[in-house]
């Protein structure tokens, strides 16, 4: 008797646990629809990530680097004159590497070492962004490339394109629905496929403008547009 009362203890304990589990499972009776649709929104970048550097080339590998040290220096000193600050400079490569001449059925003949510097720079005022790589230019950089634009903040974008896709998928159910001769009952489930940025196409642009009576070109970028966009999966139920 005391065993059959701790089996039926123990049975008992355990019917509580499993109750929840079971409760949230609920079976539709009508037909389930799946459908994934997308929210889409437009903004204008504010945020260009360009990469600037100096490349040297001298006999020696101490002078390699002396020389692009120096110039690196200057073009460093012209980013913080512009008012860029240290969070938005990062070194990303610095290389040193052996120049050859080859020549047809002749060895290599090393000619002289070849140092790189380059910095991955963040520029917040895009207006300025052309002015500041032509000053770049003059201190001393002869390798620019870029630029890399995109949103600083985007989760605002992405909350409005998420509300855009919810609505889609809600008028998409409601027009299958309509086609069937049914109607949307509820809500099954909702999941969020991802986040899209699309990129923009290149932006760069010269402007000429008359100095002294020549034309000088003058660099200048146009950050278009950019589409924020979000997909989701739901699940409805008709009848």
């Amino acid at each position: 008797m005391k065993h059959w009362k701790i089996a039926l203890a123990g049975v008992l304990m355990a019917a509580p646990a499993a109750l929840p589990a079971q409760a949230i499972v609920a079976g539709i009776s009508g037909t389930r629809l799946d459908i994934s649709a997308t929210g889409e929104v437009t903004r204008v970048p504010d945020l260009a990530i360009i990469s600037a550097g100096v490349q040297t080339l001298q006999p020696t590998a101490t002078g390699a680097i002396e020389e692009n040290a120096a110039r690196m220096e200057r073009v460093r000193a012209a980013l913080k004159r512009a008012g860029i600050e240290d969070k938005d400079i990062q070194t990303s490569s610095i290389n040193l590497n052996p120049d050859y001449r080859y020549v047809e059925n002749q060895p290599p003949k090393l000619t002289g070492y070849r140092a790189s510097n380059t910095v991955n720079v963040k520029f917040r005022d895009l207006k300025r962004t052309g002015a500041i790589l032509d000053a770049l230019v003059r201190e001393g950089a002869n390798q620019i490339n870029g630029p890399s634009l995109t949103i600083d903040k985007p989760e605002t974008a992405y909350d409005e394109a998420r509300v855009k896709a919810i609505a889609n998928g809600r008028a998409r159910a409601e027009l299958y629905a309509r086609a069937l001769g049914m109607q949307v009952v509820r809500l099954l489930s909702v999941s969020e496929g991802g986040a899209i940025q699309a990129p923009p196409p290149m932006p760069y642009a010269a402007d000429a403008i008359m100095v002294t009576g020549a034309r000088v070109a003058k660099t200048e970028i146009d950050p278009g547009t950019q589409n924020l966009a979000t997909t989701v999966s739901m699940s409805f139920e008709l009848r």
